[in-house]
């Protein structure tokens, strides 16, 4: 599955930039959108996983700069980060020439952070587009499509597959990958065994307060190293650290980031559940769902939107605070995986709405009609509420 959004996206972007980056955790689709953007076009693709390709870009000048008048696709980028630099130079020629769009699409398994080259190096001459997982604004809005992506996750290969047991073992074997490939392809010197017990710690741990501490103990490292293997797994586009809402209302507010896997797929077969019936009757059921919408709804979200959670020492919260752009005040999201919400919404949730003055308030539930729960909060479906983000 491509989305069709995505495809549009960098379509738009390369006719009015020089260098478009397609960025994404592996295996989510990027080369099956590069490949066709690059047919349509009839452009020139390198994959520098391939030592035979990486040898050819390692020549730019004599197999790049005469490809001027072709789009040219550079395929898992951080393989060749040297790279960045001819890519400026080029850039630069070609503009000097008349050819100021379209030149290059380059892919990417992790954040810009990450990926540091083509900021430093080509800014002014790059945009950069995100393709994440499949997520639940894509699939229909029936019980039996939603419940099979929260369960398999977002990876298209995953939730296509033909049976539960296909579709485990293709995220079990992801997950193997990157930590005995995609780590140390870039760059970091981190115990496979070691990360993948913090990446499990993290799974149990879903939608908590990051406690640095508390893992560096179980893991038998400090807690600065903790902190830094989370990095890691931020910038591959694995991990989610949610900041908490710094908003001058004069209250004592939580300081820790929460943490959540981001795929709901990758988190289950961390936590070994084979399918939704071991999901639901999992202690992880709650905050699962919850990670599952944070990510459907920031994958929709306008650019550039700024999330994150608010909770007071005195336990006032909302789980989602969205800043969009354009918009003097935030809008709160609260996700409860029921069939009732108005009977799961405590104190907290309306004294944090007192504090935050909301310009809309939503109880994100497990049913599909939308109705007003109380004046200014309504109760509505994921799919709908994706569709209003995407909208704002």
């Amino acid at each position: 599955m491509i989305q069709r959004r995505v495809l549009s996206d960098v379509r738009e972007r390369l006719r009015s930039q020089a260098a478009v980056a397609l960025i994404g955790p592996r295996q989510v689709g990027k080369t099956t959108l590069a490949r066709q953007i690059a047919d349509e076009v009839n452009g020139a693709y390198f994959d520098l996983e391939s030592s035979s390709d990486r040898s050819m870009v390692a020549e730019p000048a004599l197999n790049l700069e005469p490809l001027e008048d072709k789009l040219v696709v550079l395929d898992e980028i951080h393989r060749a980060p040297e790279i960045f630099r001819e890519l400026r130079g080029m850039i630069d020629r070609g503009r000097r020439r008349g050819r100021r769009t379209g030149r290059f699409l380059i892919l990417g398994s992790a954040s810009m952070d990450l990926l540091h080259q083509s900021g430093e190096s080509l800014a002014g001459r790059i945009a950069y587009v995100p393709l994440d997982p499949i997520d639940a604004s894509e699939v229909p809005a029936d019980t039996v499509a939603q419940s099979a992506l929260w369960a398999r996750g977002g990876f298209p290969d995953s939730y296509t597959a033909p049976t539960d047991e296909l579709s485990l073992a293709y995220r079990r074997d992801l997950v193997r990958t990157y930590l005995q490939r995609d780590v140390s392809a870039f760059g970091r010197r981190v115990p496979e065994e070691t990360l993948g017990r913090l990446w499990t710690m993290l799974a149990h741990s879903q939608g908590t307060r990051l406690n640095a501490a508390r893992l560096a103990s179980g893991l038998g490292v400090s807690a600065p190293t903790v902190a830094n293997y989370i990095d890691l797994l931020v910038d591959l586009l694995l991990v989610r650290r949610l900041r908490p809402c710094h908003s001058n209302v004069g209250k004592r507010m939580v300081k820790a980031p929460r943490v959540y896997v981001r795929d709901s797929g990758i988190l289950h077969a961390l936590l070994g559940l084979r399918d939704i019936r071991a999901v639901v009757g999992h202690p992880v059921v709650g905050p699962s769902w919850e990670g599952f919408a944070i990510e459907t709804l920031l994958s929709v979200a306008p650019y550039p939107t700024h999330p994150s959670y608010y909770r007071t020492a005195r336990g006032a919260e909302i789980d989602l605070v969205l800043e969009l752009p354009g918009k003097s005040r935030p809008w709160a999201v609260e996700f409860k995986r029921t069939m009732n919400p108005s009977r799961a919404l405590g104190k907290g949730f309306h004294s944090a709405r007192k504090d935050l003055s909301p310009e809309r308030s939503f109880v994100v539930y497990a049913g599909q009609e939308r109705y007003l729960l109380a004046h200014d909060v309504e109760a509505i479906s994921l799919k709908d509420m994706a569709g209003l983000v995407r909208e704002a």
